[in-house]
């Protein structure tokens, strides 16, 4: 099947450190690695904070990512997890993602990354996403502002009870949402990859990319987190290494970004080796774009 070719490039980009300042520090980086996109924390990654942002930083960081015509992403905290069976864990969740997605608004960020979670305390998976619909879907419905984010669900590589991790699983999920036009899909190359879609096999990445389009439709991948995994195909383990360096290899980079689905993606690496293996991971992308 021909694939006429996108008609605007995905930008490459990464994950940045924002310590010290979202603007000063987490841009700065950008530049250092070559980055075309950006995803940034706005809370302690593996804690419940919610800390109140730098206005000016806010400003600052919106200011130059429009200006230099970066998209920019938030990833939610990890801890969040809307099919969890402890209702504290749960609220805390509720607050978390909120906070993300109003940070995001004020930073002019696109979308919020969030984990999609997975049933514990041996619930089904029918309970855990029924409770997803009455916990997560009020947050999608606060989303009214045209500057509000897309919330940009991420499956997980598939360790114990996830409640998606193959493409298929993002049907149920997203039915579960009502499919709100807010909703999209992050795709993690080394998540789906260790859950069990062999991207390195010989058109791994157009079945994959296919099958995830017949289960939420078009237009809704609109991040891809493009790391490489230290670990085979189905092994369900989510250990990323850099481009090319694991068992995907970078072929399949290129045809991810060749595919339909993918036109205009950004982008983002999540990878090791602090600014000198970033900036080559984001060379490395642009030379296979």
């Amino acid at each position: 099947m021909h694939h006429q070719p996108s008609p605007k490039p995905n930008p490459v980009g990464g994950h940045v450190p924002v310590a010290g300042g979202l603007a000063k520090t987490g841009l700065s980086y950008a530049r250092e690695i070559g980055a075309e996109a950006v995803q940034v924390f706005v809370a302690n990654p593996r804690g419940w904070a919610t800390p109140a942002g730098n206005p000016a930083q806010d400003e600052l960081f919106r200011a130059e990512c429009a200006a230099s015509g970066i998209p920019a992403y938030v990833h939610a905290p990890y801890l969040i997890n809307f099919g969890s069976h402890t209702e504290a864990t749960v609220d805390s969740s509720v607050v978390s993602l909120r906070h993300s997605l109003r940070r995001a608004r004020d930073i002019g960020a696109l979308g919020v990354v969030v984990h999609t979670g997975s049933a514990t305390g041996g619930r089904s998976r029918e309970t855990a996403l029924a409770q997803v619909r009455e916990r997560m879907l009020p947050l999608l419905d606060e989303l009214t502002h045209e500057d509000d984010p897309y919330l940009l669900l991420e499956s997980t590589a598939g360790q114990g009870a996830s409640l998606c991790s193959l493409a298929e699983d993002f049907g149920p999920y997203f039915e579960a949402l009502d499919r709100h036009p807010r909703l999209g899909v992050c795709l993690d190359t080394c998540h789906v990859f260790a859950a069990g879609h062999d991207l390195a096999a010989e058109d791994g990445v157009e079945r994959t990319l296919d099958a995830l389009v017949a289960e939420v439709g078009e237009g809704r991948l609109r991040l891809i987190h493009a790391n490489d995994s230290k670990d085979v195909a189905g092994a369900r383990k989510d250990r990323h290494v850099n481009i090319g360096s694991g068992h995907i290899g970078e072929e399949p980079f290129a045809a991810l970004m060749r595919h339909p689905a993918a036109a205009g993606v950004p982008l983002v690496i999540e990878t090791p080796g602090g600014t000198e293996g970033h900036a080559a991971d984001v060379a490395r992308l642009k030379r296979l774009r």
